[in-house]
This record gives C-alpha cells, sequence and structure tokens, in this order.
C-alpha cells in the first residue's frame, strides 16, 4: 500500500514538473510558403516539404535553371538548392498572406548554367518597401566563408493581405538575379517584443518594433550544437554554436546537458528549444580569478545601424537564489547588473530572457557581449552563465538592411509597393540622424583640406582621400617633443640607445608621404591592421618604406600611435623592424616603417600562392623571431612585454630574415618588486595567454605561449583559431597540443614539410613548443631557453642533412661525422639546480646591437645542449 501511495506521489511530482511544456501549445503558423525555385519538383528537406514555385502562382517571369553538380557541403537532400530562378529583369513573386510579422528567409547557391555565370550576378531585394539587399555579389559574400549556400532570413511585419519580394539586377552587362529557395512563414504575434533596453540607459521604452524590419546576424546556442530547423519549436530557425565567437583561450566550462527545462507561462516554447535552454557555458573554475575577469563573445556587425539582442537565460546548475549573480556587458556597457536568474522565476531550469537595442553607429564594427560576476554582491559563486543569444540588424532611416547604399540610378523605392507607411521608430530617426551629421561633418573637413592643402602630382589635382582624425589637436611635432623630453635608460644590462637613432623618431611631413604613396593608392596597400592600412611607398632619396595610416574608426588610436614611436625610437635590434619616421599634421597618425620585401610570415603558411618555405628556413625565422623577443624582454631595464605576437606581426626581409614588428600594445614590464603588470587584456583571437586573459596580470610569459601558438602555426600551415573546422580542431593550440602529447605530432604537419624534417629536430621542437604553451605561465620556459631549444632543434636538423650527405658521398671523402650531446630535457630557471652562467650569442650573431647577458643571470641545463665541436 504505501508502495503504491509513494509510486502516486512520483507520478503527481512528474506532472507537476512538466506541467508548463504540456499546457502550452506548439506554434502553428497561419501562412507557411517553402518554394523550390526553378522546378517542377518538390523537395523534402529536415522532414520539410519545398513546393515548385509554379509561373502565373507566386512569379510571373524567370528562367528556371538547374545543375546536376553535387556539393558536400549542403545539407541533407538539399535537392531544393540544385534549381534556381534566374531574373535578367526587375521580377517579384507575390504571396496572399496574413497580416502580421513574418520570417522571410532566402537561399542562394550560386552555379553555372548556360550563359549565367554566377561571378557576374550582382542584384538587389526588395520587400514591402524594405531594402534587404543592395548590389550583391552572392559569389562575393561566399568567399568570406566556408559555406557553400547562404542563407538570408528577415523579419517584417506585414500590413496588407498581400506581399511582394522584387529582385532588381544590376544595371550591368550580363548582370542577373537569381533565388534558389524561398521561405516565408508567419510569426507568432508575441515572439519579438517592443520593450527592449537601450544598452547604456537601463529602463525598458518602446522603440516601435511594428514599423520596423529585422536581419537575422547571428542566432547561438551557447555551449552546444547546431540546432536544425526541424527541432526548433515550430519556427525552423536553425541555431549554430559559440565557439568560434569567443575572445581568447579562456573558454569557461560548459555544463552537463539538461532537458527537464519547465517553460514558464511568461516564457512560450517557441521563443527558443529546450536544446537551447539546456545548454550553457558558465565561468568555470572561478572562485580562483579575480572578479574583474568576463567571458567575451564578439560578433562582426555593419556600422551605423542599431541591433536588437535577444539574451536567453536558463540556471540548469543551482538551485537555489545567491548561489550566482553577474552582469552583463554590451560594447562595454551595462547591459544587466546583478542578475540571479532565480530572482526573474519561481524555479530552476526555468527560462528566462531579455532584449536590448544596441546602436552601432560608429567606432567598432564588433559587437561585444560580455558576462562576469559583479563585484561585492555576495554571490556564494564567482559565476556567470549564458544559454543563448540572437542578434538583428535593424533598418535605418531610409527602410534599408543593406550595408551599401543603392546603387545610382536605382528606381525609387516607391515604385515597388512601399510597405503601409507605419512610422519609423525613434531609434531608427536617431541612427539616420547621427549617420546624416557625421556624413556632413567629414564632407565639411574634406573639403576645407582639399581648399587649403591640395597638391599636384604628375599634372593632376590629388584628392583628398585621406580622413582625419580627431584623437589629435592637429598640432604637429607634439610627440616628437614628448620623445625629446623622455628619459632614456642606458647603462649595464640596458641596451636603449642615449640618444634617437637614425632609424627612428624623425618627424615626416604629410606632403612627403602623400607623395610617397601617390596619395594613399589602394593599389599600393600591403595589409589591413587593427591600427589601420599599411601602404608601400618611397620617400624623397629614394627609400623603399612601409607607411601605416591610422583609420579614425580603429580601437587602435592615440595611446598605441604614442607607444609605438617611443619604443622603436629607443630600441635597435637586427630582429626588431626599423621605424624611420613618424608623422600627426592635419590630426594624422602615420607611422613609417622599413620595407619587409617578402611581407609578413603568416602569407609564406597559407592562404596565398607564395612560394612554401623549407623546414630550415621555418626554423631560422622562429629562431630570429625569439631573438627578437629575448631581446624586448631582457634589453631594457625592466624589460618590454609585446602582446601581440602572432605570424602576422613578424615581417620578412629580402633575405627572409624575421623581423618582430607592431609594439603598439606593448607594455613595460614589471618592476623588480613585483611579479607582473596587472592590465586590461589586449591581443589577437588564439594567441592569448590564457592565465593573463583569466587574472589580468601580464607578464613575460604571456608572450611566451603567443609565441608557441606561433610555432604550431609554422609547423602545422593553418590558422590559430578556423572555425570552419570541427569543434576539437577549430583551436591550434589545443589541437595540436593533443598530438604532441600523443607523440604523433607529425600527422599534423605541413604536407609540403613531410619527408624534410629530421624526426629529432621535430621532436625537440615539439617538446619546445609543448613547454610554450604550459597553461600555467610559471611552467612555461623563458624566451632566452626556448631560443637555445629552436637552436638545437636546427642544429639537429643541419647535423641530419650533413650525415645524409655524408653518406652519399662517403667514398670519396669519408669526413669524420661528430655526435650530438645526448638530448636533455627543456627546463626553465626554476628547475635549475645550482649556480651556472648564462651563455652570450654565438659570433655569427655578434652585430645584434651587442646582446650581452649579465654575469650573475642564469641559465637552464639545456643550454649545454649546443655544446657541439662541428659549430655552425
Amino acid at each position: 500500500m504505501l508502495f503504491r501511495i509513494a509510486a502516486l506521489l512520483s507520478i503527481a511530482i512528474l506532472l507537476k514538473q512538466y506541467s508548463h511544456v504540456v499546457c502550452q501549445t506548439v506554434w502553428q503558423p497561419k501562412d507557411q510558403f517553402r518554394l523550390n525555385c526553378g522546378t517542377t519538383m518538390n523537395a523534402t528537406v529536415y522532414g520539410q516539404v519545398w513546393m515548385e514555385d509554379i509561373e502565373g502562382h507566386f512569379i510571373t517571369d524567370g528562367i528556371p535553371a538547374s545543375t546536376s553538380n553535387q556539393n558536400s557541403l549542403l545539407p541533407a537532400n538539399g535537392d531544393f538548392l540544385y534549381s534556381a530562378r534566374i531574373f535578367t529583369t526587375p521580377s517579384e513573386y507575390t504571396f496572399s498572406v496574413t497580416p502580421g510579422r513574418h520570417w522571410i528567409r532566402m537561399y542562394f547557391y550560386p552555379f553555372s548554367f548556360q550563359n549565367f555565370d554566377p561571378n557576374w550576378s550582382l542584384f538587389s531585394v526588395l520587400a514591402d518597401g524594405y531594402v534587404l539587399l543592395s548590389n550583391v555579389s552572392i559569389v562575393g559574400e561566399l568567399k568570406t566563408t566556408s559555406q557553400a549556400y547562404l542563407t538570408m532570413e528577415y523579419s517584417i511585419n506585414i500590413a496588407s493581405s498581400s506581399f511582394s519580394l522584387y529582385f532588381v539586377p544590376a544595371n550591368a552587362s550580363n548582370s542577373y538575379a537569381f533565388i534558389n529557395a524561398l521561405e516565408i512563414e508567419s510569426m507568432p504575434d508575441d515572439s519579438l517584443a517592443d520593450d527592449a533596453i537601450l544598452v547604456g540607459h537601463g529602463e525598458p521604452s518602446q522603440f516601435g518594433l511594428p514599423g520596423i524590419a529585422l536581419q537575422t546576424m547571428y542566432r547561438v546556442n551557447v555551449g552546444g550544437q547546431t540546432v536544425s530547423p526541424a527541432n526548433d519549436s515550430g519556427e525552423a530557425r536553425t541555431w549554430i554554436p559559440d565557439s568560434s565567437f569567443i575572445l581568447g583561450a579562456a573558454t569557461g566550462v560548459i555544463p552537463p546537458y539538461n532537458f527537464n527545462i519547465q517553460y514558464p507561462s511568461t516564457v512560450p516554447t517557441y521563443i527558443a528549444p529546450v536544446s537551447v535552454y539546456g545548454t550553457a557555458r558558465t565561468m568555470g573554475g572561478s572562485n580562483i580569478i579575480n572578479s574583474h575577469f568576463n567571458l567575451t563573445w564578439i560578433f562582426p556587425v555593419d556600422l551605423h545601424f542599431a541591433y536588437y539582442v535577444r539574451l536567453h537565460f536558463c540556471e540548469i546548475v543551482y538551485t537555489s537564489l545567491y548561489q550566482r549573480i553577474f552582469n552583463v556587458y554590451i560594447n562595454n556597457q551595462t547591459a544587466l547588473s546583478g542578475l540571479d536568474i532565480l530572482a526573474k522565476v519561481t524555479a530552476a531550469n526555468m527560462p528566462y530572457y531579455a532584449d536590448f537595442v544596441a546602436p552601432m553607429l560608429q567606432g567598432d564594427n564588433r559587437l561585444w557581449l560580455q558576462i562576469g560576476p559583479t563585484p561585492n554582491s555576495g554571490a556564494q559563486f564567482k559565476e556567470a552563465i549564458l544559454n543563448g543569444l540572437e542578434i538583428f540588424k535593424i533598418n535605418n532611416s531610409e527602410g534599408s538592411l543593406a550595408a551599401v547604399p543603392l546603387p545610382p540610378g536605382f528606381p525609387p523605392i516607391a515604385s515597388f509597393q512601399p510597405h503601409s507607411g507605419s512610422q519609423r521608430s525613434s531609434v531608427v530617426v536617431y541612427i539616420g540622424a547621427s549617420v546624416g551629421i557625421f556624413a556632413a561633418v567629414a564632407a565639411l573637413l574634406a573639403s576645407l583640406y582639399f581648399l587649403l592643402f591640395k597638391r599636384t602630382k604628375g599634372g593632376k589635382v590629388m584628392s583628398p582621400a585621406w580622413r582625419s582624425l580627431p584623437l589629435l589637436s592637429g598640432s604637429s611635432g607634439s610627440i616628437g617633443s614628448k620623445l625629446s623630453k623622455a628619459s632614456l635608460k642606458s647603462g649595464t644590462g640596458s641596451f636603449v640607445s642615449s640618444a634617437p637613432s637614425n632609424m627612428g623618431g624623425r618627424f615626416i611631413g604629410f606632403a612627403e608621404l602623400l607623395e610617397a604613396t601617390n596619395n594613399f593608392d589602394e593599389s599600393l596597400v600591403l595589409g589591413i591592421g587593427g591600427f589601420g592600412k599599411v601602404y608601400k611607398g618611397e620617400l624623397f632619396d629614394g627609400t623603399q618604406v612601409a607607411v601605416k595610416r591610422g583609420n579614425p574608426r580603429s580601437e587602435q588610436g592615440f595611446t598605441e600611435f604614442q607607444t609605438e614611436i617611443e619604443l622603436l625610437s629607443k630600441l635597435r635590434h637586427r630582429h626588431l623592424v626599423s621605424l624611420i619616421g613618424y608623422c600627426e599634421e592635419h590630426s594624422e597618425m602615420i607611422l613609417v616603417y622599413d620595407y619587409m620585401a617578402n611581407g609578413p610570415l603568416r602569407g609564406h603558411l597559407y592562404g596565398t600562392d607564395l612560394p612554401s618555405l623549407n623546414w630550415k628556413q621555418r626554423l631560422e625565422i622562429c629562431i630570429g623571431s625569439a631573438r627578437g623577443l629575448h631581446y624586448l624582454h631582457t634589453g631594457a631595464a625592466q624589460g618590454i612585454i609585446h602582446r601581440d605576437v602572432k605570424t602576422t606581426n613578424i615581417l620578412l626581409d629580402e633575405n627572409l630574415e624575421a623581423k618582430v614588428s607592431d609594439f603598439g600594445l606593448s607594455k613595460t614590464g614589471p618592476s623588480l618588486d613585483r611579479t607582473h603588470v596587472s592590465t586590461a587584456v589586449k591581443g589577437s583571437f588564439g594567441y592569448l595567454d590564457p592565465e593573463y586573459f583569466r587574472r589580468q596580470q601580464l607578464t613575460e610569459k604571456s608572450d611566451v605561449y603567443s609565441f608557441g601558438v606561433v610555432l604550431m602555426e609554422i609547423l602545422c600551415a593553418r590558422p590559430a583559431i578556423n572555425p570552419t573546422l570541427p569543434r576539437d580542431q577549430c583551436n591550434l593550440a589545443d589541437w595540436a597540443l593533443y598530438w604532441q602529447k600523443m607523440g604523433k605530432l607529425e600527422e599534423i604537419i605541413d604536407p609540403r614539410l613531410v619527408g624534410q624534417i629530421n624526426k629529432d629536430s621535430l621532436r625537440k621542437f615539439g617538446e619546445t613548443a609543448e613547454k610554450c604553451l604550459a597553461e600555467q605561465s610559471i611552467d612555461r620556459p623563458a624566451m632566452g631557453d626556448v631560443l637555445w631549444n629552436l637552436e638545437y632543434a636546427l642544429q639537429l636538423q643541419e647535423t641530419s642533412s650533413e650525415r645524409e650527405s655524408s653518406a652519399v658521398n662517403l667514398d670519396a671523402c669519408n669526413p669524420q661525422l661528430i655526435e650530438l650531446p645526448v638530448d636533455q630535457p627543456m627546463t626553465d630557471d626554476s628547475e635549475t639546480n645550482g649556480p651556472v652562467t648564462h651563455a652570450v650569442e654565438s659570433e655569427e650573431h655578434a652585430d645584434d646591437t651587442s646582446t650581452v647577458f649579465s654575469d650573475d643571470a642564469s641559465i637552464s641545463t639545456v643550454f649545454s645542449q649546443l655544446v657541439n665541436t662541428q659549430g655552425r
């Protein structure tokens, strides 16, 4: 009897737990059109039927096209993408719909058909008076992704019973528009709310949602896997993993999946599926880090728009209040403060979501999202959690969602059946007015410059292609005066010049740089970095230079400009790039360097058609880079930490000699009584020291970690972060360490190196990189140790080559082979027993600004590895 009562109670409890889910009805859209364009065949994908787009029913013209080319990158049963409808003149799809907000999804898979080359396709798309796409090249868009097809999703509030979608080819010969598949589906009335919080203001406010269109930029399942349309609560959305958007190596922890989700009455099931709320990413181990550590995601977006951001939360780990209290930041502004999810709902495992509007009018074109523990909150754990997020672009005041304006001569939008005239939101008007004022001011400044400072070259007036920088006062020489007053250190153990050298610090006039770069001709661009574009130029005296011009919209500005000048004016080394001069006239920030004929190291590893580097060349480049970094760490009284070591900041001259560049983020090292420098986290994806990211404590070992990533990048010839690869291969450091620890590093090396590398040389190289990538900085070697081990790896390689050569010619010359010393494991100074002396660089490199080491320094036992009577 008692057993039966217990069983009935258990059933009652289970029914109560799931009552919120059972009582809610799965969303059934009123309108649902899925068109397999350009064919008379239906297609079934993810259990959804895509019907033919019958001429005269939905479309009145267009050319049906199809291809038989199979593509492994298309979704399973992707038959709906193997056909298309092509338009050579403005054409429209028309649908009879129920008034209300709808999803519009367009699918593009470019393929050749008869005389239609997909590279010629350039077109615009309009819907209900909104501009969705403007002069877009689908082939061009796909080049920036690893996808074979492109999906564009929009949300439009349709005011009438008829809806039209217009495809307008560009006004150019051979240009055409096309569409492979089209989806129109009504949305629940309450799926989007008009009470989002304007970031930076803190209170919910109406922003005119009924009168705006949205474009889906990102829909992310944080901590989880891809969610297909078939598994999305009736709204047929796709959710993607968040791993490719996380900043740095500190990625937090993914807790165990929890699918016991109980939807409250305030959160319908169609807001987000269980597979989103049941997965998450948390801080992980946060009680051992400082309270300023945040989990950070970065999303590239288009400037001059506002963004509707929806964040999804569900407490799937803790069950009591005050266990997890955290803040949410959007673009470095507080969006939510002191959030305890359990205070917003009635129990654990219940979803909660919050909506925000984030204007992105100027500055960085990346939307930053961060979560971190609320300082001094009294919470039991220093923790934060996020389950999912959605980012939508809001149309501007012109009704456009396109990143570029409509082309000149485009027919008036009114001729494409404008929407019913619902009033634009205040946010949209604010954006439009701000952009207009910004454009007017920019035009005025450009006009003034043209009138006052225009110069001629070759009989032609040079147009003012530059853009002014309001960061500076505009008076020339202010940086120079600061440098002249700076106290330049000198003395024993310091290699900072006692006076500015002829290789750095001189002022170069803006007029000379205009001449040198042919008015900053875009054809002379060598590359684009965080500070701005780099141009090839030639000064009046014939010196070839690289001219780095600051971009006013860059996240790097005056501080980085000043830091680079001050550092490079004082530092001289064979393996550091030389600063020739700088310019700050007319509110410009320009740095001028020696021209490096072979450009960044990365271009010689992958992504270009440059000749491949052999193993010996790669080792020599590693050694040169390590020498430059070792000099930075030991050359000045307190040392200098580079903070942005990566393959694009290692440049190669005409002899493929490596030089470390880009010192805008560099910091002076800690004083003798300190172990670290406390500073905000700066650096590059994939190269950031995880300990520095967590603790915001910068040391020379942070450069060592970044250099370890560079070593693996050189060996494997692939990016540090590649979000297109499977999850376990996305992060190069983690992936390469996995193979190194298994003793199978040779299985992931650059295929072009197969058969070139001596196994002992590879083993020593792998051990060195592994030590550099240690999780804790105390376990990493100093850069001096790294340098010596790389020298040893090169010596192993060269000795192996000599032995092979000697074996071939043994009968002719019969040389005596000298055995290498027994290999010993690499250690750092803390592991050395007893006093030892520091080595001096070999005579071969004696011109490296007389790099001398103090007599009382220590050296690892590993230095004995280089004792070889053969020499190098």
